[in-house]
Parts: C-alpha cells; sequence; structure tokens
C-alpha cells in the first residue's frame, strides 16, 4: 500500500525550510524591539542636503547611510526598523484579539447550537460576504488614523475567520464519547468546553493565526499606504512604501527596502503556516505498515 503524505509545499521544493523561516521571523523580532533603541529615528528633522542619497552613501552629518535616504533626508533604514515595530505589533496583536473574540463566540456557536449557532454564522456570513480590505477602510476612515484605530479595524475584520475555524472543531468533538461521559458525570457546560472541548480547537486555531498575522501585516501596509494607518509621526511598512511610490524611477530604495522587507516577514510567517498546517493533517498519520 503506498502511503498516503502531503504534498510538499512550493517553498519547501527550492529548499527553504521552517528553521530558516524561524530564523528570519525571529531576526527580525529582534530588530523590532532592539533595533529604535540602537537606531532612534527621527520623523521631524529634514536634512536637504542628504535628499534621496543612494544605498551604501555617506551623509554631510558623517553617518552612513546603508540602505539610503528618502525625500526628507531620513534614513530609510532607520524607517525599516521603526516600522519593523509597528508592523508586527499590528499583526500580532490583531490576532490576538481577533482569536480571542473569534474563540469566544465559536465555542459558544458551536457547542450550544441552534439560535445562538445561527444568529454568529449568519452575522459571520454577512462580513465575509464584504470584502474584508473595504470594511478595514471604511472603519479605518471613520475611526480616524491610529495605531488603536488600526487595530481595532483589523480585529473586527478577523474574528470570523477564527470564529469559523473553533466552531468546525466544536461540532466535530462534542458528541464524541469523552465528552458524553462528562456529562453523565454531571460537569458543567463551562468545565466541558474549557477541559475537553478547548485543547481540540487550539491546533487549527493556532494554525489560522500563523496564517492571519501575515495577512493582518499586509492589511496594515495596506491602510497605511492609503494614509489610513498609523500617523504620519510613526514609522511603518506601509507609510514608507507609500513615501517612496513618487520616486520609483530615481530612488527605488525608499520603497523597495521596506517592501522587500514585508514580503520576506510575509513569507515566513506563510511558510511557518504551512508546516503546521501539514502537522495537523490527519494524513500524515497513515503511513505504510
Amino acid at each position: 500500500m503506498t502511503p498516503v503524505t502531503s504534498k510538499p509545499s512550493v517553498l519547501r521544493r527550492f529548499g527553504v525550510g521552517p528553521v530558516v523561516a524561524a530564523t528570519v521571523l525571529v531576526l527580525f523580532v529582534l530588530i523590532a524591539v532592539f533595533g529604535p533603541m540602537l537606531l532612534p529615528y527621527d520623523s521631524v528633522t529634514t536634512r536637504v542636503g542628504d535628499r534621496l542619497l543612494p544605498p551604501f552613501s555617506t551623509a554631510s552629518d558623517g553617518t552612513f547611510a546603508l540602505l539610503g535616504t528618502d525625500q526628507n533626508g531620513r534614513d530609510v533604514l532607520r524607517q525599516v526598523i521603526a516600522g519593523s515595530r509597528v508592523s508586527l505589533l499590528v499583526g500580532i496583536t490583531v490576532v490576538v484579539v481577533g482569536g480571542l473574540i473569534g474563540l469566544v463566540l465559536g465555542l459558544v456557536a458551536g457547542y450550544y447550537g441552534r439560535w445562538l449557532d445561527a444568529v454568529i454564522s449568519r452575522i459571520g456570513d454577512m462580513q465575509l460576504a464584504f470584502p474584508s480590505i473595504l470594511l478595514a477602510i471604511l472603519l479605518a476612515g471613520a475611526l480616524g488614523p491610529s495605531l488603536t484605530n488600526v487595530i481595532v479595524a483589523l480585529a473586527v475584520t478577523r474574528w470570523v475567520i477564527f470564529a469559523r475555524v473553533v466552531r468546525g472543531s466544536v461540532l466535530t468533538t462534542r458528541g464524541r464519547e469523552f465528552v458524553e461521559s462528562a456529562k453523565v458525570m454531571g460537569a458543567g457546560d463551562l468545565r466541558i468546553l474549557l477541559r475537553y472541548i478547548l485543547p481540540s480547537c487550539m491546533q487549527p486555531l493556532l494554525v489560522a493565526a500563523t496564517v492571519q498575522v501575515g495577512l493582518t501585516m499586509v492589511a496594515e501596509a495596506a491602510l497605511s499606504f492609503l494614509g489610513l494607518g498609523v500617523p504620519l509621526d510613526q514609522a511603518s511598512w506601509g507609510s514608507t512604501i507609500a513615501n517612496g511610490r513618487d520616486y520609483l524611477a530615481n530612488a527605488w530604495w525608499i520603497a523597495a527596502v521596506p517592501g522587500l522587507a514585508l514580503t520576506l516577514v510575509v513569507i515566513c510567517i506563510g511558510l511557518l503556516g504551512d508546516r503546521a498546517g501539514d502537522e495537523s493533517d490527519p494524513a500524515r498519520e497513515v503511513v505504510a505498515r
């Protein structure tokens, strides 16, 4: 009998493994945490003499501009480092907030069913019928540019993904023997949900969370690109890309460097999510005997 194995991802075919992806992500996290302390970002000072310096140039104050400068003479490397903190903070916070909301609603909908399930499912269906990025744009535009408002706007668009994942796991688990035995033994609903059903939801929930971190970072960059994200005095990868869109012909590095950083992080997160999905694939348990 031929063993059933999961199909390898495209990235893994090119030899990019989860260890490399994890290493890159850890590096970016360290940069986001400690980088702004080592290389503070100045969003106010404009240096006319240092405008549009190419990479590997020396600024007028003697500092080395490794990745060049933008149209205001600000160091691009410092902007990318400062922007990494905002992008990762938004991605992780939105997934945590949206994941907790989706977890609670998914548990309630899947376990109690009936009208609760119908109401939560219909609300989720209506939201999924509306493009999430358009909903985020509407909310961010109504709330105004702010880091907190961006997190709120994106969390509202993400909870339904986690709720549907958790609901599916609960529907699969709630009729199993150990859950029925717990009910016979007199266990309350809260105990059953937390002790017997919640653990079965964690693996698919973590897989979904891993994927959503990357998608959320892209969404935040899109909002900042449109001027609906973080304020102008806070650097983000999206706002830095937006600053460089008018200078692609003669100063490509302004937009290319943060764009490359965003692409690299999202690919690494996606690779880890792909690997986590493979690990949770039931087909991996079928082997030749």
